[in-house]
């Protein structure tokens, strides 16, 4: 005997995805296989899409007609660790207070990929015309790239949306832009000594001091020349170290070190800058100090993880279709990065906007109002009526 499909409300599909561990260091293919077999249940295809390692996977999916372009709703079902934070409800267990629901990734950003899943039987019972694509990512809380081996294949065996919107927590306004985001790591190698003899040694750490001076005078520099914009919080692009290792023992000179550091950059900024000053004052200033006693020293900049900008677009498909569904006539931008950049180097057309606040992203107790769900769910309707 046949069973019926699962109907269930966009506020109850969000407490079954927050009820799934999918902290980003581990596998998100439990939460895959139900959000499979779900939409499964009502006749939908979808194809999964694994990373190399083969522990997570994205999932895409397509509602309407398959041999066209349509509306892409983007989300990713990963969420940041909970450990060493004060919660006052299990973290993976969705609890409903005060017209709130609690929980991990309630907010960021289960709660949007949840009330898209949950409208499935409404958007296939429209019949439309032009089809919506659900994107459903791995890993965007750490690099950002869980999305883009489905981002290669539009216009290849997929079809190229007409637009994208990604349901980061914008309060449900839409958002055109935000800031571009890369992490590098500067690697020092020095020479070590006993520390009563340091003119034997060249010390690592002592020059990873000075890059990261010299990353804070970049910072009061790029603070200072502001966002040509105008639109950002803040202000400027901002750049800062963020973890530094080095040193064995307070009495042996350290002879190696490592900076990880970040540049947050307004699209007016050169992705490169940054890193290429930095690059060229560990060349020209660190290393020869190092150098004086340690010819082998050195000092090298990679880069590590890179989200692009999302840039102002405006008139495009994705700002024109959203502005019109908030019943809004003005857009908004972001200092958060989200996968938005990758889907518009991809070629999408492409705007943020979904339900809650990032205030409340990452935090102890992080929640979503219930008016958001509802809000979000509106939207979707209205955007299936599009559609239709």
């Amino acid at each position: 005997m046949a069973h019926a499909a699962p109907h269930l409300s966009p506020i109850e599909m969000t407490a079954k995805l927050v009820s799934f561990d999918t902290v980003s260091a581990r596998s998100n293919l439990p939460l895959i296989d139900f959000v499979a077999d779900y939409l499964a249940a009502h006749g939908v295809e979808s194809i999964r899409l694994p990373n190399a390692e083969g522990d997570k996977a994205a999932l895409y999916a397509t509602i309407g007609p398959k041999d066209r372009g349509g509306v892409c709703l983007s989300g990713h079902v990963d969420v940041v660790p909970v450990e060493g934070q004060d919660w006052t409800s299990p973290p993976f267990a969705a609890t409903a207070r005060d017209g709130r629901l609690y929980g991990r990734g309630t907010c960021d950003m289960k709660g949007f990929v949840a009330t898209a899943l949950a409208l499935v039987p409404e958007f296939l019972a429209a019949g439309l015309r032009t089809p919506l694509h659900l994107c459903f990512s791995y890993d965007e809380e750490v690099t950002c790239y869980g999305s883009l081996d489905a981002i290669r294949r539009f216009g290849r065996d997929l079809p190229m949306p007409i637009a994208c919107i990604v349901g980061e927590p914008t309060q449900m306004r839409v958002v055109d832009a935000q800031k571009s985001l890369a992490s590098y790591v500067t690697s020092i190698v020095g020479r070590p000594a006993h520390s009563s003899m340091p003119a034997l040694g060249a010390n690592a750490l002592h020059a990873a001091a000075l890059i990261i001076a010299e990353i804070d005078r970049i910072a009061d520099e790029l603070r200072e020349r502001g966002d040509p914009s105008g639109r950002f919080d803040p202000p400027y692009s901002t750049t800062q170290a963020g973890l530094i290792k080095s040193g064995e023992a307070v009495n042996i000179v350290p002879e190696r070190a490592s900076i990880v550091w970040e540049v947050r950059g307004v699209p007016a900024l050169p992705l490169d800058e940054v890193p290429e000053r930095i690059r060229r004052y560990g060349r020209e200033v660190v290393e020869p100090r190092l150098r004086r006693t340690a010819p082998e020293a050195s000092v090298v900049t990679e880069l590590g993880v890179v989200v692009p900008d999302l840039a102002p677009d405006p008139g495009s498909a994705a700002q024109t279709l959203a502005l019109r569904l908030v019943g809004q006539n003005r857009t908004f931008a972001v200092a958060y990065g989200t996968e938005a950049g990758h889907f518009q180097k991809g070629g999408v057309p492409t705007v943020i906007c979904g339900p809650g606040s990032i205030e409340q992203a990452h935090r102890a107790d992080e929640w979503i109002a219930l008016s958001e769900i509802e809000a979000c769910a509106g939207f979707l309707r209205r955007l299936a009526d599009t559609l239709r």
